[in-house]
């Protein structure tokens, strides 16, 4: 690999002298290159299902997708990780979609992760990731899917995640997560899907989540939140999924302002919501299964 990205040429024009970076492509593709390799080291590649032949083209190399010189996808979903993520991946800077989910990755999400600012889609679902989310999640601008359902990660969750405002779908269930739900969820507008099941998140819901307007998923159940439901959540009118059972509410009369016949799915703590809710959507529940688990499928196939 070359020592630096870059060549510093000095120029005369018109009179001027002036210094020109010339990016060295050469050396970026084998930067590129020398991060996956760190990447299947790490994660015990050789026991891979589908391994690498390191002496082969990357372009053979199964869940690796390059353009232009550049790996913009990695997919590696359920294909027997180990082990824990580098921080060199930070240097994949143009990956756009990332899946390593339903592996056996623990340790923690290294910080440079966020370095990858053009990520649309990154999925950890399924794995043994431990420690918090990055602080500063939010520098990823352009993330559109975010999933990292059952695993072990334990903090509050991110104030910088609701500044994403690309994202249409967060989930974060099944985790040790704790603290409150931030007001910034506030900005998420084009969220379609959050999930927040089973984690130890507490105090009241965030009026301010009455505006993610486009959601149609809403899973809180099994937490230790308080409060009430918001008035605000009246303004949710796409909401099919709505689940909230197991908390601690000491009332629930944001409900009342919610149209019950918009649910396919409601379950809460207050009897008189529930018995309401079934005697008019009873019919639809057969139509549509859904649960607080969600399901990932290989992209490649």
């Amino acid at each position: 690999m070359f020592s630096s990205l870059k060549t510093i040429t000095t120029v005369l024009l018109s009179g001027f002298m002036m210094t020109v970076q010339i990016i060295n492509a050469k050396s970026i593709i084998d930067e590129e290159r020398d991060a996956l390799v760190d990447f299947y080291e790490n994660t015990n590649g050789d026991n891979w299902t589908n391994s690498w032949d390191l002496n082969k083209p990357i372009s053979s190399w199964k869940g690796v997708t390059i353009v232009d010189g550049h790996v913009v996808k990695l997919d590696l979903f359920n294909n027997n990780l180990s082990g824990s993520i580098p921080a060199s991946i930070g240097k994949l800077s143009q990956l756009m979609h990332l899946n390593l989910a339903f592996n056996n990755i623990t340790g923690v999400i290294p910080t440079d992760l966020v370095n990858l600012e053009k990520l649309k889609v990154l999925k950890l679902e399924m794995n043994r990731l431990k420690g918090s989310l990055p602080e500063n999640m939010g520098k990823l601008s352009q993330l559109e899917e975010f999933s990292i359902f059952n695993n072990l990660i334990s903090g509050p969750i991110p104030e910088s995640l609701g500044r994403i405002r690309t994202l249409r779908l967060l989930n974060l269930s099944s985790n040790n997560l704790s603290g409150i739900i931030p007001e910034s969820f506030g900005n998420l507008k084009k969220l379609e899907s959050l999930g927040l099941f089973d984690n130890g998140l507490e105090g009241a819901i965030p009026s301010q989540m009455g505006q993610m307007v486009q959601l149609r998923e809403l899973v809180m159940a099994n937490n230790r939140l308080g409060g009430d439901v918001p008035q605000e959540f009246a303004q949710l009118t796409k909401l099919e999924v709505f689940q909230i059972q197991n908390n601690r509410f000491e009332g629930y009369t944001g409900l009342e302002a919610m149209n019950k016949n918009q649910f396919l799915v409601f379950d809460t703590d207050d009897s008189k919501s529930n018995s309401s809710f079934k005697e008019i959507n009873l019919q639809k529940l057969n139509s549509r299964y859904a649960d607080t688990k969600f399901e990932d499928v290989d992209d490649n196939e």
